[in-house]
């Protein structure tokens, strides 16, 4: 028998069962990159560039092969939201994959997921219907209609709103669900219907329900590294169990886009802060509002000089309401900037409609990128982003999600 027949007979039956052949002088699996993913061991083709991106569920663990040895790792998809504006501020859309770049800390990323405008998206509608909004719920309703509206087919939409529950001395505000995540308009118009209001403003329970019910899930395929909060309030949290910055983790964690419709009651809260707490229409600041206020602005002082609202000076009130105010809006700016997102300004619940328009078109411009950090190190560090626009005619701006901290242990 020719020798080049012998050793083809010899080849296929070593194939059938299963055992090593060294081909010129090197294993068959030093020729074929293999890795590992929970336990079980994965050929890559040959000629691929990349090993197969791992299923939802895989994506949680993924252990990698180096040196012959088998290293465990978590492995984080970093999801970044982007829009980008040429000239005058005007959305450029069109853009490929390829005209984007992705450095973290400096160190550029192969991007794993892109999306493009024309992609769906999931959005989380939080509307705000306490202290001063109360009486203009309708006004809320409109814009709320005419933002769901605008939105494109395929768009999903869940909806929060705040609610009284409770009687007497035992009533508190609790934040609803008032619809889950849906294509449909007529479910969402219906729980737009059913919006009611509340005295106080769960603000911080709400986002942290945001990201720990409504986006509790991976995402499908096709809306990974597409979600948004959509909040109208003022931002000014009465009545929360938790705080800000636990909710802003889990939501820059889940890489859901924020964005806030920034509505001013200032005024309206000043007037009836400065009546007596006898008085018809006065407000008061709650017990957690002043504690808030003097952990932020006065944390020398004793937690027991500000417990009881009415015994304190005209001078005192307005300071602690003027600094809880101040606070709320560096803290959706600051969010809205972190996760990709952005703050409007409404003076008045009248222009909420115009803003929510605002809000609508950036979610139609948005870009959506996801890489896996090159980076490994479960070291809880904080990590940033930046995204450059390549390749275009005129000269891209590009706002985009700034960070995120990486897990630790």
């Amino acid at each position: 028998m020719p020798s080049f027949i012998r050793f083809l007979v010899l080849t296929g039956l070593l194939v059938f069962l299963g055992l090593p052949f060294v081909v010129r002088g090197q294993d068959a699996n030093q020729q074929r990159p293999r890795r590992v993913i929970q336990g079980k061991e994965q050929s890559v083709p040959n000629g691929s560039a990349q090993a197969k991106e791992p299923t939802r569920e895989q994506a949680a663990k993924v252990q990698e092969v180096d040196d012959g040895d088998v290293v465990r790792v978590e492995t984080q998809l970093v999801s970044v939201p982007a829009v980008v504006t040429g000239n005058g501020g005007r959305p450029l859309v069109g853009l490929r994959a390829e005209n984007f770049a992705l450095f973290e800390n400096g160190e550029q990323q192969r991007i794993a997921n892109f999306a493009t405008t024309e992609a769906p998206f999931e959005i989380a509608l939080l509307l705000d219907t306490s202290g001063s909004t109360r009486a203009d719920v309708a006004l809320i309703r409109q814009a709320a209609t005419a933002f769901v509206a605008a939105l494109r087919p395929g768009d999903r939409v869940a909806i929060l709103g705040f609610n009284t529950s409770g009687s007497g001395k035992s009533v508190s505000a609790k934040v609803e669900v008032l619809a889950k995540l849906t294509d449909e308009r007529r479910i969402l118009q219906k729980a737009i219907e059913n919006l009611g209001s509340s005295n106080g403003t769960p603000y911080y329970d709400a986002l942290l329900k945001v990201a720990d019910e409504i986006f509790n899930e991976s995402p499908r395929a096709e809306m990974r590294g597409r979600r948004a909060v959509v909040a109208l309030t003022d931002g000014v949290d009465s009545s929360s169990e938790s705080e800000f910055q636990p909710a802003r983790t889990r939501l820059l964690r889940a890489g859901v886009a924020c964005y806030f419709i920034q509505v001013n009651t200032e005024e309206f809260v000043e007037d009836r802060l400065l009546k007596d707490c006898q008085e018809d229409g006065r407000l008061t600041l709650s017990e957690k509002q002043m504690q808030r206020y003097r952990r932020v602005f006065a944390p020398k002082m004793r937690p027991e000089d500000y417990l009881q609202f009415c015994e304190m000076g005209s001078f005192e009130r307005m300071e602690m309401s003027r600094g809880l105010y101040t606070l709320a809006r560096r803290e959706m700016n600051d969010l809205g900037k972190a996760s990709g997102g952005k703050s409007f300004v409404a003076a008045s619940l009248q222009d909420a409609r115009a803003a929510f328009a605002l809000v609508a078109a950036e979610i139609g411009t948005q870009y959506s990128l996801s890489y896996y950090p090159s980076n490994k190190a479960r070291d809880g560090k904080y990590r940033t982003i930046k995204v450059v626009v390549q390749g275009v005619a005129e000269k891209p701006q590009v706002r985009a999600r700034e960070g995120y901290y990486a897990p630790k242990g």
